[in-house]
């Protein structure tokens, strides 16, 4: 069993693919990694280091103590954290990646697992149905960064034959984190404030579609990817991967079906303007014909089992 690092464990997807991996792996064989100390269940789980990904000497000697062959970098500023930040974004999201690249092409490193985002596209975009190959200029800080490392990913597997593979995630939902500063946090923090408060004022405009996925979904993408077999990945950028598409309005009203009296309005801000230049719905079928990607979770068992938890977890 080849030794996992997981760099960015504390973070919403890191969190539950350092938890799952251990499931499948052991825990002795999946490291996680991060600036701040995850939760209990990773960092008492199994084994945990304190890594700064820009930090490249860190990185190499924590992959040679553990020897390590399959690196994750997850560590990243998101869509609306960066517009705030975008010199830090920058410097986080290329630097980390470049690091983890280098050490791939000294030999350090066999595999890389590094994520993009439909922040990659653009207003030129076309909006629905957005097919793997299409125009891409995005406008935000994150979303240049993620398609600036998509052409990274792939210089470096065509230059330097580096087993690295890519995912364009969609708005991930999961009652297990708590929002990261993305554009699509909407959706998890809709939950949260439905339980507590009875009522929400969203940021996005109400018939605002984006492409979403379950977390379970999306860490099961992730893993299914790093598994297939090196021949059948014809994708060295990032893969689109589809899930649900809905808007602010739709979500309610499945939030309704179990909380009636819940309200919503309406006060879109600056990551409506981002949301705008993102799709609406994602056509996956290159990850579906290539390792047989398939989404389980719909919305009406999305907001069935975030209601559920989240009630569980406020009690």
């Amino acid at each position: 069993m080849s030794r996992k690092l997981i760099i960015g464990s504390s973070g919403q997807i890191g969190t539950e693919l350092v938890i799952k991996l251990r499931e499948i792996c052991g825990k002795d064989n999946v490291v996680a990694a991060d600036i701040k100390q995850p939760i209990d269940e990773v960092f008492y789980g199994g084994p945990y280091e304190e890594i700064n990904v820009l930090d490249k000497e860190r990185i190499k000697d924590v992959v040679l103590k553990y020897k390590v062959e399959e690196v994750y970098i997850l560590a990243a500023l998101l869509s609306a954290t960066a517009e705030k930040k975008p010199d830090l974004a920058w410097k986080l999201n290329m630097e980390g990646l470049f690091n983890v690249l280098e050490l791939a092409k000294e030999k350090v490193i066999k595999k890389i697992f590094w994520p993009s985002s439909i922040a990659v596209f653009g207003p030129t975009t076309p909006s629905k149905n957005t097919p793997q190959h299409t125009i891409m200029e995005p406008t935000t800080v994150y979303g240049i960064s993620k398609l600036a490392g998509e052409r990274w990913c792939e210089y470096f597997f065509n230059k330097y034959d580096i087993d690295i593979r890519s995912i364009r995630y969609p708005g991930l939902i999961s009652y297990k984190s708590s929002p990261g500063g993305g554009t699509t946090d909407y959706a998890i923090e809709i939950f949260h404030h439905a339980i507590k408060h009875g009522n929400y004022v969203c940021f996005l405009e109400k018939n605002r579609a984006l492409p979403m996925m379950y977390m379970d979904d999306a860490i099961r993408a992730t893993i299914e990817l790093m598994e297939a077999d090196k021949e059948k990945i014809s994708i060295r950028s990032s893969y689109n991967v589809g899930g649900i598409s809905f808007t602010p309005f739709e979500i309610t009203q499945e939030i309704k079906k179990t909380l009636p009296n819940f309200e919503i309005s309406y006060s879109p801000d600056f990551r409506n303007e981002i949301a705008k230049s993102w799709p609406s719905h994602i056509n996956d079928q290159v990850a579906r014909k290539d390792w047989g990607w398939r989404p389980n979770i719909d919305l009406d068992q999305m907001c069935q089992t975030m209601l559920k938890q989240l009630k569980t977890d406020f009690v």
